[in-house]
């Protein structure tokens, strides 16, 4: 048991160390590139819909917003704890974070530590549990959030459009999509009206739900508001083709999930073959696989194979991840 306890404990620790960093490390890469792109495409798109039959004075009221909404955005660079929990739609605070973290942790450094015996191990365990796992876990939850806030926000879209054109208030259309849409847009537009009730005004109060829903859905609907409430022009018509885009941009990921399929299953026929095949030779001769877990060789082939298999999969996830 003893000879199987450092290779395990060593397994786990850098498979612990591997998900932490690429916790950390993956929001980081290429993030500014693509904040930098999505700020390009949308000042050029709101620019090329407030042209239309726009003067000079207009195209300089636009352009002055769009530059306002950049600098804000840069300036909301630093996401806070609060912002990550709210992400996730969870009404915790940071003491309850922290006191599940540490549950976790404790929870997990015990059981790694009853079944190896080894204080490392258990070490690894609590790392894994009290760290990598509440941010693995909020992660997921503002991902699921996200999708389901996209999927509604043209049906949310829809009915501000129809109200406006039947003569309802632009604040009125918001109350009902706060009452009678889906979560999490019927919460997050209930949020601005409560926060326009406080003083705001309604550009500024959904130029605060980009801050809750980081998506670029969002931001061009942000700056759709914006523009109309300082340079003025017609908002249905606005808001309706920002509907018709953002059905076209759920069709485009639908297409794009559908063509990476066959890469995903690639990737995880590949991840299952080593484990698969250890298993299949550990129940036929388990003489001959022992020797990665008795020999020095066998424990050091284990964990570089482990490092590398990690970092294969890891590279394939992020081939086929798209941004739009």
């Amino acid at each position: 048991m003893s000879g199987m306890n450092l290779p395990l404990a060593a397994g786990l620790f850098a498979v612990a160390a591997g998900g932490i960093a690429y916790v950390f490390l993956l929001p980081l890469m290429g993030g500014e590139r693509r904040a930098a792109q999505r700020l390009k495409s949308v000042s050029a798109t709101a620019v090329t819909v407030g042209a239309r039959g726009a003067t000079v004075n207009r195209r300089d009221q636009i352009s002055k917003t769009l530059n306002e909404i950049e600098a804000k955005a840069k300036g909301a660079s630093k996401v806070t704890l609060e912002l990550k929990i709210a992400r996730a739609g969870l009404t915790w605070s940071n003491r309850t974070y922290w006191s599940v973290s540490a549950g976790l942790g404790l929870t997990f450094g015990l059981l790694m530590l009853m079944i190896t015996g080894a204080p490392v191990a258990g070490l690894a365990g609590a790392f894994a549990g009290g760290l990598g796992l509440p941010i693995y876990m909020l992660r997921r939850l503002r991902l699921r959030r996200i999708a389901k806030f996209n999927k509604e926000l043209p049906n949310a879209v829809d009915v501000v459009v129809r109200g406006i054109r039947t003569g309802i208030p632009v604040g009125d259309c918001f109350r009902m999509v706060s009452r009678e849409s889906e979560e999490p847009v019927r919460s997050e537009f209930r949020i601005i009206i409560e926060t326009q009730a406080l003083g705001l005004s309604l550009g500024e109060s959904v130029g605060r739900l980009y801050e809750r829903v980081p998506v670029p859905e969002v931001n061009f609907f942000a700056i759709v508001i914006n523009i109309q409430q300082q340079s003025g022009g017609n908002l249905s018509e606005a808001l309706n083709n920002l509907s018709r885009v953002l059905r076209e941009r759920a069709k485009m990921k639908g297409k794009v999930q559908a063509m990476s399929m066959e890469a995903k299953a690639s990737a995880s026929i590949i991840a299952a073959l080593p484990f698969a095949v250890a298993g299949i030779t550990s129940l036929t001769s388990p003489d001959y696989i022992s020797l990665l877990w008795t020999t020095d060789a066998g424990r050091l082939a284990l964990v570089g194979s482990g490092i590398w298999m990690l970092l294969g999969v890891l590279t394939i996830k992020k081939m086929i991840a798209f941004d739009f």
